[in-house]
């Protein structure tokens, strides 16, 4: 069997997609290597698994650094080896196995005994450069199923769609539209590979969501059954798209920011034609070059035509005027490592971003347009939108929890009333463990929900931490969601993520999210009560994650 140099050109990071070119060569003798095809299963695998926090070419961000001879530079200015040759295969195996402390889940439930240590060599070689994705290439993707002037001129069917969940099918490459009043199933629809945030229209018409394999949909939920009308591959890695928000620009625009290739995308937000495509490359905060500057998290202004777009590698914040598109404004602002999610504060006037490497969230006065602070707090913050409520001392405040802690951070966000704890970190709410992705809570609700789901402990992993809001000395309560769900046993662990609140603010929905082929689930909770309120099971439901409410996320409700 022949073995691969992992330097092979123009190798296709995304799922499907066939060898691009180079030939097989052998490499020196000792050099870890791989069949042809263990090299393309393993290079799989690290796109669905790993690329997203470690990067396409391994430099790092919410990850460590894999490179094989990566060097890492102390504080004292001295340099020591710390690639994945110097860990090593055992090393290197042990990691994936177990998982870490710091937010990296344990994949013996995941991956086979063969695959870990297929992975722990692959990391080991160099990593393959994925093909640039330009106009032409977006062109020949896009596909346009149903026009405009073919599509309803008023809603079709009699689903309450403000109350709608939009449920990402991770494994199955699809998306679930649950009635949030019935609990049932509208229908589902495929989209791109491991959805990652689905997004609203200005107008509450469209759904637009992006997978992890550059697949943008776009859903008509007006029709009689909700489906999709376009489709558009923005690149071979993505996880941000948001429209146009601003008054007399209303569905008009959307934007995609892409992991690979690094850029952003203007597209037309009825038919996603793609219009305009800017890269991201470019120095970072500390003034060095990155090849690999990836676009995290995007919001839509509510008061100007803009776009706030946080560029992950570079530490740099876009702030990007879509007035006038062939005229195109950036602002940029500078802020700290590696950006990731963020939210609005309660006003949507302030913009907070986890910048997890540097353990900071950088505030952003969209109204001035410039950085407001910088806020040093816990290990990896990880807020995914985040969470704002009135604290009974310290006025309003925005909630983080994080990948690398067991707390949840409460960051002041009144500069006006409360000047003293504006952007600055008023208290630390102790969780049940470390590896949290989101923490949920809703103005109707006395209660601030967090998960744990990439903790390496399997009863952390299933189960929140929940707080009273209104009285935050008394104990947190800690509820094992997945034991609610009665799957029985399965494969892996049942880890519990992304609670969402329906419109009402009166329930929150967790997804318990199991292997592809187990039994798998949504648990509906009774936010007063705290009590199990409906469990939500289809065999149709493969590996659910996040749950994106019509309402709440066209109106930037947490």
């Amino acid at each position: 069997m022949s073995k691969i140099r992992s330097g092979l050109s123009a190798l296709s990071l995304a799922v499907g997609l066939a060898l691009a070119g180079g030939s097989s060569v052998l490499y020196a003798e000792g050099e870890p290597t791989l069949s042809k095809e263990d090299f393309e299963k393993s290079k799989n695998i690290y796109f669905e698994r790993c690329a997203g926090c470690h990067g396409v070419l391994r430099k790092g961000a919410t990850g460590k650094n894999l490179e094989p001879s990566y060097v890492k530079k102390n504080k004292d200015g001295t340099e020591e080896p710390a690639g994945t040759l110097k860990l090593g295969q055992e090393r290197l195996e042990k990691i994936i196995t177990l998982g870490t402390e710091g937010g990296m889940v344990n994949y013996d439930d995941i991956l086979s005994k063969d695959e870990i240590s297929k992975m722990a060599t692959y990391i080991q070689m160099q990593p393959p450069v994925p093909p640039e994705w330009g106009m032409k290439d977006q062109l020949g993707s896009h596909k346009l199923i149903v026009p405009p002037d073919q599509r309803p001129k008023k809603q079709m069917n009699n689903i309450n769609l403000s109350n709608v969940f939009s449920v990402t099918l991770r494994d199955s490459g699809e998306v679930a539209l649950i009635d949030g009043d019935t609990k049932k199933i509208v229908t589902i629809v495929k989209a791109g590979y491991a959805v990652h945030i689905s997004r609203l229209s200005a107008s509450g018409r469209y759904i637009y969501t992006i997978g992890r394999d550059g697949l943008v949909s776009l859903i008509d939920l007006w029709m009689e059954t909700p489906q999709v009308v376009a489709t558009v591959k923005s690149g071979m890695d993505a996880r941000s798209v948001d429209t146009s928000k601003f008054k007399g620009f209303e569905d008009k625009y959307a934007v995609v920011g892409s992991y690979w290739p690094p850029q952003y995308t203007i597209y037309e937000g009825d038919t996603l034609k793609p219009l305009k495509i800017v890269s991201t490359r470019s120095m970072t905060v500390d003034g060095e070059y990155h090849p690999e500057p990836r676009v995290a998290s995007i919001v839509s202004s509510p008061f100007k035509p803009e776009w706030v777009i946080n560029i992950k590698e570079t530490g740099l914040i876009k702030l990007v005027d879509y007035s006038d598109i062939k005229n195109l404004k950036e602002v940029t602002i500078e802020s700290a490592k590696f950006l990731h999610d963020g939210g609005w504060d309660a006003s949507k006037r302030y913009f907070l971003v986890a910048a997890n490497m540097s353990n900071k969230v950088a505030v952003v006065d969209t109204k001035e347009g410039k950085l407001a602070a910088l806020v040093d707090t816990k290990a990896k913050p990880h807020p995914g939108r985040g969470a704002n409520f009135v604290h009974p001392k310290y006025g309003p405040v925005w909630a983080t929890s994080h990948l690398g802690a067991d707390v949840i951070t409460l960051i002041g966000t009144d500069p006006e009333k409360h000047k003293d704890q504006a952007w600055k970190v008023v208290e630390e709410l102790k969780g049940h463990g470390s590896g949290s992705l989101f923490v949920k809570t809703h103005p109707k609700s006395s209660n601030l929900w967090m998960d744990a789901p990439l903790n390496p402990e399997k009863e952390i992993a299933e189960s929140v931490t929940v707080y009273d809001i209104k009285d935050l000395s008394k104990a947190p309560e800690v509820l094992n969601i997945a034991k609610l769900a009665e799957l029985g046993t399965t494969k892996g662990t049942q880890r519990v993520v992304h609670g969402e609140y329906n419109k009402a603010g009166d329930e929150i929905w967790f997804s318990v999210w199991t292997g592809k082929t187990d039994p798998a689930a949504i648990v509906v909770m009774d936010d007063k009560t705290r009590k199990v309120k409906t469990v939500i099971k289809d065999p149709k439901l493969v590996t659910p994650t996040g749950k994106f409410n019509v309402y709440n996320t066209q109106h930037d409700i947490y």
